[in-house]
């Protein structure tokens, strides 16, 4: 399985901690503000709010919050301008990481992020360095501790929906889609009571690199560096790492 998709799956697990919880409302509430300028308001008539809302009652941020971060956006005092970006770079062993950041300092924040990959055995690349590596693709996750059905009967459903590839390991099953068929393999997922663990429009490597040792312990530690910054929404690497040793 793809690197990318462990790595999700670990940052899903850890997503329960109270500090971490509040670093994704941050990011959330970022993107929220962005997608309101972006398209007004209304969920209704703005599919990236719509979608950005969903996001954030999937990671347990009351409506309320929701509500306020909406309507600060919208209010005629707010000046604060995201400027949306993408960073590009390697990590240790070559492998390829890619960063959507929004910002409100782009000097700032590049200085910071390059920091970061040097502090961890990386580099920050230039533009159109590593993007090609990568696909856009819905990606669902399912944990095996809390499926009842039969595996077969999952992937049966997904196909039948849309998925363009199902995949399986010893603790959880990854359904694939285009990212125009996820929302319909995820609806009906979800009518079939199947447990979705994770669910998110993701950025998947057509290739991956094994790392070990020492390499794969730099690895995870720029990934974690580069999660925690505020500025970045989303990474994503097409490292690859046994699930025993990333424990």
């Amino acid at each position: 399985m793809a690197g990318h998709s462990k790595w999700a799956n670990i940052k899903h697990r850890k997503a329960k901690q109270d500090a971490v919880r509040a670093k994704i409302f941050t990011k959330i509430s970022r993107e929220i503000m962005v997608a309101v300028k972006a398209g007004g308001p209304d969920p209704e008539a703005n599919p990236r709010l719509k979608a950005v809302i969903q996001k954030a009652r999937e990671n347990n941020i009351p409506n309320d919050n929701i509500q306020r971060v909406i309507e600060r956006a919208s209010g005629a005092g707010n000046n604060t301008n995201y400027e949306e970006l993408v960073y590009e770079g390697y990590g240790p062993g070559g492998v390829a990481v890619l960063m959507n950041i929004m910002t409100d300092n782009r000097n700032r924040t590049a200085s910071e992020i390059r920091h970061i990959f040097s502090r961890n055995g990386g580099s920050l690349g230039e533009t159109g360095c590593v993007a090609w590596l990568f696909d856009p693709r819905g990606l669902l996750v399912i944990d095996k501790e809390e499926l009842k059905a039969d595996e077969d009967e999952v992937m049966l459903t997904a196909i039948e929906a849309g998925a363009e590839d199902v995949k399986s390991d010893e603790e959880s099953m990854e359904i694939i889609t285009q990212p125009d068929d996820f929302d319909q393999v995820k609806e009906a997922l979800e009518a079939a009571g199947y447990p979705i663990a994770m669910a998110q429009v993701t950025m998947l490597p057509k290739t991956t690199v094994a790392l070990t040792g020492d390499e794969a312990a730099k690895m995870l530690k720029l990934m974690e560096a580069l999660e925690d910054h505020d500025d970045v929404q989303d990474v994503y690497a097409n490292f690859d790492i046994d699930l025993a040793e990333m424990a």
